[in-house]
């Protein structure tokens, strides 16, 4: 119980870099009414315990051995639509940021911003707001919805970034080639640049692609 006599705000903390999670233990344990219930260091590990403590708010890397983050969240959301999300990551590209609203993150914060963020979030997630720094909203405001890519695109610019050609890419995916260079067209207008190598650029300053 706090001083007021208030439930404290119980928090998971999933990342897994095991230092790191340590670090946010000790910076959740300093601030008034908030303590961590659970901490995971893959995807699979944080359904698990999600279901046993049932947090109040989880903090969720997307990079995680297994399943991504976005995974784990959907996952998660599916059996527990109240359950509420705000992404600590590196990833700073607007398809991230994208990506993870859509799957019901609450709030997307950028670790190396100011730890003072990090408590005003979670303290207006778990009043049922959103939290979105500025530099997350001019990156989500600079998206362009045009240029999504279908899964199918997705899969062909993965192959691209491994230096695989129209050939390879189209004897893996079982299409025809003029297919791929039909697609491969279509990944260059998507995301306004005129090869494949600034292709695979752009894609991975959005986080389209992360290698």
């Amino acid at each position: 119980m706090t001083k007021d006599g208030a439930a404290p705000i119980r928090i998971m903390l999933v990342d897994d870099h095991p230092i790191v999670r340590i670090g946010l233990a000790a910076l959740i344990g300093s601030l008034p009414g908030m303590a961590t219930v659970a901490q995971a260091g893959c995807g699979r590990e944080a359904i698990e315990l999600y279901r046993e403590h049932s947090p109040d708010v989880t903090l969720m890397d997307l990079r995680l051995p297994d399943l991504s983050g976005v995974e784990v969240i959907r996952t998660i959301r599916a059996t527990s639509p109240e359950a509420r999300f705000i992404v600590l990551t590196t990833y700073e590209g607007d398809e991230d940021i994208h990506q993870a609203l859509q799957a019901g993150a609450r709030g997307y914060i950028i670790k190396g911003l100011p730890h003072n963020l990090l408590a005003d979030a979670i303290k207006r997630v778990h009043a049922g707001g959103r939290y979105l720094p500025q530099v997350v909203k001019e990156t989500l405001a600079n998206r362009t919805p045009s240029s999504d890519l279908s899964v199918r695109e997705r899969e062909i610019l993965q192959r691209i970034a491994q230096g695989k050609s129209n050939r390879e890419i189209a004897t893996e995916l079982d299409l025809a080639e003029i297919t791929v260079k039909v697609r491969v067209s279509a990944i260059l207008l998507r995301l306004d640049v005129n090869d494949r190598t600034q292709a695979v650029v752009a894609a991975l300053q959005r986080g389209l692609l992360h290698l």
